[in-house]
């Protein structure tokens, strides 16, 4: 019987080579469009982000493609998969890391990893060499009879990607999976699934408000309203806001904004603070500043960055500028 969603079945994908693709990706709630014509393709092998502001369709995208939510239209494919005919053989391919660590705070960091071993349908013996060796590279040897709820953020996190790396997922997805740590738990986080990517060979699709954790991507995917605004390698994007950015505060950041619009074009601008992309000569932007008002209270110039990406690409106003 065809579903009134899906007319007709998916065609097969069209190579073996791409983990995840998906075509006009759709999810609706109602009214409210979550997620609007997401198409991707991500290799195998490769470290793709997702990224965008609260409410822009990361999210469901993740939770789309590894099956816990059924899309209102469009297809899509995971380790070759269809998303709405295999969830089982999907599930069997793929780790996923929520943005809050699934974990039961009762059981200790062995029976964790145990327990996530035998619902995959592991052997004994694979699965507690599995075990060790996911305690060693995660650092957890020592905390091996401790109680998760006891363990530190930082630590949680380590073992809620563990016991979702233990069956060797060929696809990983992570969902803000350093949300909430500081800085060195970050890169701890980090320098653990880079050395899942390059052990085990991971293909890692996730999702980040952390811009600097997206500055080693092979492609970014910047979405906005449900939508994919802009695609494309860190490098590339940045190198498409110029050489430099210019950063302003001021007393009255409405005048002196409008000021250097009517020279640079649009900028943004938040609070006491605009930011604007330099294509001027250093001359003429001495020039310029020194015609401005003097309540100016700093003036930055520096190189732009992903952060400074985001920003033009999640606004309409400025996202035409690079694309």
């Amino acid at each position: 019987m065809t579903s009134t969603f899906y007319p007709k079945p998916d065609p097969p994908p069209q190579s073996d080579s791409v983990a995840v693709r998906s075509r006009r990706l759709c999810k609706h709630y109602g009214d409210i469009v979550a997620l609007e014509d997401l198409s991707l393709e991500v290799p195998f092998g490769a470290f793709v982000g997702l990224l965008g502001p609260n409410g822009s369709g990361k999210t469901t995208s993740m939770h789309c493609l590894t099956t816990l939510v059924e899309p209102t239209d469009g297809s899509a494919w995971v380790a070759g998969h269809a998303i709405r005919s295999a969830g089982v053989a999907i599930r069997r391919d793929i780790g996923v890391v929520f943005q809050n660590p699934a974990l039961d705070p009762s059981l200790t960091v062995q029976e964790t990893l145990a327990f996530a071993a035998a619902i995959r349908g592991l052997p004994r013996r694979i699965s507690h060499e599995r075990a060790e060796a996911m305690l060693a590279m995660f650092q957890l040897e020592g905390k091996r009879d401790l109680r998760v709820g006891t363990l530190s953020g930082g630590m949680r996190r380590a073992l809620d990607i563990a016991r979702s790396v233990i069956h060797r997922p060929r696809i990983l997805f992570l969902d803000e999976p350093t949300l909430g740590l500081d800085v060195p738990n970050r890169r701890r986080i980090w320098d653990h699934i880079a050395r899942l990517r390059r052990e085990e060979g991971a293909t890692v699709l996730f999702t980040t408000h952390y811009l600097e954790e997206a500055e080693g991507c092979d492609t970014v995917h910047f979405l906005a309203g449900g939508r994919i605004v802009g695609s494309g390698s860190p490098r590339e994007l940045i190198a498409r806001m110029g050489a430099q950015m210019l950063e302003i505060e001021a007393d009255d950041i409405e005048a002196t904004a409008h000021a250097l619009r009517l020279e640079l074009g649009p900028g943004f601008r938040q609070g006491d603070r605009a930011l604007f992309r330099l294509t001027s000569s250093r001359g003429e932007v001495a020039s310029m500043l020194r015609s401005l008002p003097p309540d100016l209270r700093s003036v930055r110039r520096r190189r732009p960055t992903l952060d400074d990406v985001f920003v033009w690409m999640t606004h309409p106003e400025l996202r035409g500028e690079l694309l």
